[in-house]
């Protein structure tokens, strides 16, 4: 890909920026860079490789849930202030 001033300008069009001729110029250098360090990762030996998305493994931390002892209805509302009909009452909510 040839890097000029033009691909610059386009860039920075398609970016919505306001380039003046000095950052064009300033810019320019810095694009043939990064363009240069794409091309050394194309060239990176990817024949044989899995896709992976995602840098590090993941591991699953999580546990499977267990059914344990827990309070009955009476006994979870019984302190409340406002109940009614076995829920606790609490303010309307618009």
């Amino acid at each position: 890909m040839k890097v000029d001033k033009e691909l610059i300008k386009k860039v920075a069009t398609n970016a919505r920026l306001k380039l003046t001729e000095s950052e064009i110029r300033e810019f320019l250098p810095q694009l043939k860079e990064v363009l240069k360090d794409f091309d050394t990762i194309q060239k990176a030996p990817t024949k044989n490789l899995e896709p992976s998305f995602q840098p590090l493994e993941i591991k699953n931390i999580t546990r499977e849930d267990k059914v344990e002892a827990c309070l009955t209805q009476e006994d979870s509302i019984k302190n409340a202030k406002h109940k009614s009909n076995g829920y606790i009452k609490g303010p309307k909510a618009i």
